[in-house]
C-alpha cells in the first residue's frame, strides 16, 4: 500500500499530503483548540464576573467598615453624655452636693424644693427650685462651682430682687432652677410606647 503511494505522481502525492494537512488541522481546530478556546473564553469570562464580584464586596466591606467607624464614634459620643446624666440612685446626692456648694459659696439657702420629674420620651427633666441670700459674688462662685460638675445641671428662670446694703455690702435675694437630667429606664421607655400606642388606637 505505501509502495504503491510513493508510485503515484508527485502532484498526487502533494494533494494528498495537502488533504491530510488539512484533515489534521480540521481535527485539531474541532477537537483541541475550539473546546479549548471555548474554555479559555468561558474562564475569562468567569475571572470578570469575579473580579466584578470582588470589587463590590471591596465596596461593601469599605462602606462597612466606614459605617461601623461612624456607629463607634457616635457610641462613644453616647458614653460621654450618659457619663454626665446621673442615674437615678445618684440624683439625691447630686442635689445634696449642689445644696451643700451653696453654703460653701457663702450663700444662705432659703427654699430647695423637688416639684416633681417631666417625663420627655428618652429623659427626664430632674428641676429643683432654689431661692437663695447673698451678695453676687458668692452668688457667681455658686453658678461656676454648678457648672464645673462633672454631671449636667442647668441654672435657670433666674431672680433677683430685694437687693440691700447689709454690713457695708450688697446683699440679694436670688430665684432660680437648677435642673438635671437622667435617661428613662427601658421599662419607662416601654410603658410611654405603650401608652403612645393605645392613643392611637383611639384616636382609629
Amino acid at each position: 500500500m505505501l509502495d504503491q503511494f510513493f508510485d503515484f505522481p508527485l502532484t498526487r502525492r502533494l494533494l494528498i499530503y495537502g488533504l491530510i494537512a488539512l484533515l489534521l488541522t480540521a481535527a485539531y481546530y474541532f477537537f483541541l483548540h475550539r473546546p479549548g478556546a471555548n474554555l479559555i473564553v468561558e474562564k475569562q469570562t468567569k475571572i470578570e464576573t469575579l473580579e466584578g464580584e470582588k470589587v463590590k464586596l471591596l465596596a461593601t466591606l469599605k462602606g462597612r467598615q466606614s459605617l461601623k467607624a461612624e456607629i463607634e464614634k457616635i457610641d462613644a459620643k453616647f458614653q460621654e453624655v450618659t457619663k454626665q446624666l446621673p442615674e437615678s440612685k445618684e440624683i439625691p446626692d447630686l442635689l445634696r452636693q449642689v445644696s451643700n456648694m451653696g453654703r460653701d459659696s457663702g450663700l444662705e439657702i432659703t427654699l430647695f424644693r423637688q416639684p416633681g420629674e417631666t417625663i420627655k420620651e428618652l429623659y427626664a427633666d430632674v428641676p429643683v427650685e432654689m431661692a437663695v441670700r447673698g451678695g453676687y459674688h458668692q452668688l457667681a462662685l455658686f453658678f461656676e462651682k454648678v457648672r464645673q460638675l462633672d454631671r449636667i445641671v442647668n441654672i435657670g428662670d433666674i431672680g433677683l430682687k430685694n437687693p440691700q446694703m447689709l454690713e457695708g455690702r450688697l446683699q440679694v435675694e436670688a430665684s432660680f432652677s437648677a435642673t438635671t437630667y437622667r435617661f428613662l429606664t427601658a421599662e419607662e421607655q416601654a410603658q410611654i410606647a405603650k401608652r403612645k400606642e393605645e392613643e392611637k388606637n383611639k384616636k382609629k
